[in-house]
């Protein structure tokens, strides 16, 4: 992945390459493994629990979060991490099973605001336990506490990093994530404060 043998270097570098070595590759290649597999099993779960993708399950999250449960279809490509052209994809889809209407935007009347109906916000209710469940299964049940622990904090670690590159390029994922952090930051049960799990 990262080796010698590479003819693509990170653009931003100069001068000699830094290599990985032997630990930090089993790092790398290890984490890369982990986290490709871990979404494989999240994104299985869900289609056969609940019959819909990850990505369409984050969108209904994403939009039952929100003040009246709209958001701008250009907002919600960027909490989503989606192309507009994608998001609109999935968006179509959703419409056609009824869990998704689209506005004219009141301020622009060029945009299109995504309206999270009562039968979307229903399929979303009857997804989430068994998404929670998943999660758990493939996460929360297969750490320690005290990795658990070492886990957070290099999440926040690597959010803290990354947030202001991501910020600096005038992404609004910034303040998304940043606003999901305060949300969710010292919540005392989770899933049983009226919000649906992502």
């Amino acid at each position: 992945m990262v080796e010698q043998s590479s003819r693509f270097l990170y653009h931003r570098h100069v001068g000699e390459p830094r290599w990985l070595n032997e630990d930090e590759r089993r790092t790398w290649i290890g984490w890369v493994f982990a986290t490709r597999l871990f979404w494989e099993e999240i994104e299985r779960d869900l289609q056969q629990d609940a019959d819909m993708p990850f990505g369409y399950y984050d969108i209904l999250v994403m939009l039952s979060e929100t003040p009246g449960r709209r958001l701008r279809m250009s907002e919600l490509a960027e909490c989503t991490q989606s192309s507009r052209s994608r998001l609109s994809h999935a968006v179509n889809r959703l419409e056609a099973l009824g869990w998704v209407h689209r506005e004219a935007c009141a301020e622009d009347r060029r945009g299109q605001v995504a309206v999270l109906t009562d039968a979307g916000f229903a399929a979303l209710a009857a997804a989430a336990p068994h998404h929670v469940e998943s999660v758990r299964t493939h996460l929360f049940d297969v750490l320690t506490a005290e990795q658990l622990r070492d886990l957070d904090g290099i999440t926040e670690a690597l959010l803290d990093h990354l947030l202001p590159l991501v910020a600096a390029r005038g992404d609004g994922r910034s303040e998304h994530f940043a606003r999901a952090r305060r949300r969710h930051a010292g919540s005392p049960e989770p899933g049983r404060d009226g919000r649906i799990e992502h």
